[in-house]
């Protein structure tokens, strides 16, 4: 239990560290966020609980496909938010569109036989 704990402290650490330096500058706040930091320690945490090599590399692999379609939030977001739409209105398009694209990413992969499954 205790290093479960461990665990979620480090990894809520992460999150609440890009919130608090994002509220003094949105560049460095975005540089944290922008880091692989919740890949990196899903990574470490499965090579310290003696997971499969060949489950890290899938892990890895996916992590590379599905950050493409991610990227659809962070473009589409600022835009919505910049025409002066609503925060939860322009949060909500921009991930329906996000899911949008990760549904085709997945569609395409399975087209050209890329497991990511």
């Amino acid at each position: 239990m205790g290093y479960y704990m461990l665990k979620v402290g480090i990894s809520a650490s992460v999150i609440v560290m890009v919130s608090e330096v994002a509220k003094r500058s949105s560049f460095f706040g975005a540089l944290i966020a922008s880091l692989p930091l919740t890949s990196l320690l899903a990574l470490i945490w499965m090579h310290v609980e003696k997971a499969k090599v060949e489950k890290i590399s899938d892990l890895s692999r996916s992590i590379f496909w599905l950050v493409l379609p991610s990227l659809a939030f962070f473009l589409l977001f600022p835009v919505l938010l910049n025409r002066g739409m609503q925060f939860w209105t322009s949060l909500s398009l921009a991930a329906g569109v996000t899911i949008l694209v990760y549904s085709v990413l997945v569609w395409v992969l399975r087209f050209f036989s890329i497991p990511i499954l």
